[in-house]
């Protein structure tokens, strides 16, 4: 899966923001507010990554429990892919 063409990772006034860009923005108006796990974990979206490569790279970052992870990566997942956000290649 990775991030879908047309959406950006900013940041502005210190925080991680993904906006559209391009003809991305005349579908989606807004902007999306991420906290830095979130940033991180869609810095690795925009290289495409499966599940299982998510989830490793944030157990290697990140000082949490396997279970801990995989809560707040399908909580992740389930709110970017409702908005559009990511593809499942």
């Amino acid at each position: 899966m990775k991030t879908k063409k047309g959406f950006m990772l900013r940041s502005v006034g210190g925080r991680h923001v993904v906006v559209a860009v391009g003809k991305a923005s005349e579908e989606f108006n807004g902007l999306i507010t991420l906290n830095d796990s979130g940033a991180f974990l869609w810095n690795a979206l925009a290289e495409g990554c499966t599940y299982d490569e998510l989830l490793a790279k944030m157990l290697e970052t990140y000082e949490v429990t396997e279970m801990t992870a995989r809560a707040g990566l399908d909580q992740f997942l389930e709110t970017a892919r409702g908005a559009g956000l990511i593809v499942d290649d």
